[in-house]
Formats: C-alpha cells, structure tokens, sequence
C-alpha cells in the first residue's frame, strides 16, 4: 500500500504488484483497490498490476461535493504520469468502467487496451438517476452502513449469498470503508455520466466487454454494447456483478487471454 500525491490537491492510496506491462485496475461503488486482491496475484505474475482506491473510495481523499467522472479519469491519467507509464492496459469494473470509458475518449494514446467489467457505455435511465439522489440522501441522513447493507447483496449472484458468504461479508467491509461524501459524490458523478457508446463503438484498441451470467445490475445487453475485429465479449458462468470475488478464477483466466494478445 502506497499513498501517492498525483497533484496538488489530491492524494491516491495505490496497491502494486509484479512487473512487467502494467494494468490499471479500477474497482466499482463502494470499494477500493482490495476488490482485487483474489486478482492481483494471478495478474502480477506476468504483469505489473496497479489498483488505486478511487477519488471518495478506501484511503484515498475524499473530497466534499459532487464529483465528474471525467474528474476521476483525469486521477487515473495524473496517477500514471506519476508512476511514469507512458502506455498501460485499463480495466474497470461497474464505475470504474464508467471512469475507463471517459479515459479512452480523452486520452487513448495513452491506452494499449481497456475493457469494461461489469459496466456499461450506457448513461443511467431517469429512474436510475432518481435512485442516486435517494443513495446521497440517505447518505447524509443515515450514513454508510445501510447503504452498503442495501447494495452488496443485490451485486451478487443469488446463489451466491449463501455459497459465497464470507465474500459477501467481505464486500460490505470494505464498503463500510467508503466515506460518506465520497459515496455521495462518486454517486453523483454517475448520475450525470453521458452516453459513451460511441466511444466504445468506435475506438480501434483492443476491448474487453465482460458480462456475468447472473448480473442484475448490468445485464448482457447493457454490457455488450459494441461488437467487431477488436472487441472481446466474455460471459463469465455463474457471476453475477462481483466476478473478481465470486469466480476470481475464470474472470482472471479472462483477463489473462485478452492481456496476452495485446502483448504476445
């Protein structure tokens, strides 16, 4: 665990692991670079592997007020300016596929590849916008518990809340982790999130849509929004929105194959 200053106004907590071509990896709502920490290792063997907790998430700053996706892909771009990495592999899962997106709009030169995880090129529906004004509500009113305790159990497969419960425990610990205005702002940032599919459609490095079996968060046709020569479409069997903790093992066998085409 490494805090790193990436300007002058914010401070990025950062795992690291292995060597070699390096992969950023960006975790999802309410959880931090420990998200990963079933993937890292299988990754660090032929990678170096590098999992920031995201602006309001984990041990990272967490500014008050309403945060832009684009705000935190221009993290992720001062993050790897620091470490001095001219090109890298981005990989987020959920919001970090949100942030992943806004990053190769902006500045693709940089990237070698990106995939989504869970995630979508798609903005929120007007319910689902209404939904994050009733999470930072209910974040300033009540704080992180209940909304942690309200969100996990829904990102897992069914099945899995029984199968799976100590990862389930796991999850809402490093969610009880977040703090609240981070909750309240990275929220807010997704509600105002525009449609990238065009982005998505368009772009000509290598992409990797990943989709789990049983996500209702990010269902398959939310997931797999562009097709072509360059993009990879993954069901991960079983999943449901935490494949990195309920199958670490087939999502990092993913991961794995689409790494080694770009650098073979």
């Amino acid at each position: 665990m490494t805090r790193i200053q990436v300007d002058a106004n914010f401070t990025m907590n950062v795992e690291q692991q292995g060597q070699g071509p390096a992969v950023i990896l960006l975790h999802g709502y309410c959880g931090s670079s420990k998200y990963w920490e079933a993937i890292m290792p299988m990754l660090a063997q032929n990678y170096r592997v590098i999992a920031p907790d995201l602006r309001g998430h984990g041990k990272s700053d967490s500014p008050v007020g309403a945060y832009t996706i684009e705000q935190m892909a221009d993290d992720v771009l001062a993050l790897a300016d620091k470490l001095e990495l001219s090109q890298f592999v981005l990989l987020g899962h959920s919001l970090g596929g949100y942030i992943a997106l806004s990053f190769a709009q902006r500045y693709s030169s940089r990237l070698q590849g990106f995939g989504l995880i869970h995630s979508t090129s798609l903005p929120d529906t007007e319910e689902g916008k209404q939904n994050r004004l009733a999470v930072v509500e209910k974040l300033r009113s009540q704080g992180i518990v209940p909304v942690v305790d309200g969100l996990i159990p829904k990102l897992f497969a069914p099945q899995h809340l029984e199968e799976h419960a100590l990862q389930v425990s796991r999850a809402k610990e490093i969610g009880y982790c977040t703090p609240p205005q981070g909750a309240a702002g990275a929220a807010l940032a997704m509600r105002e999130r525009p449609d990238r599919t065009s982005v998505l459609q368009a772009t000509e490095l290598p992409v990797l849509l990943v989709a789990g079996e049983h996500d209702q968060i990010v269902t398959a046709d939310k997931a797999f929004t562009a097709s072509g020569d360059n993009v990879s479409q993954v069901t991960i069997d079983k999943a449901g929105h935490m494949s990195m903790m309920e199958t670490p093992a087939s999502l990092a066998d993913e991961l794995l194959t689409y790494l080694a085409n770009i650098f073979q």
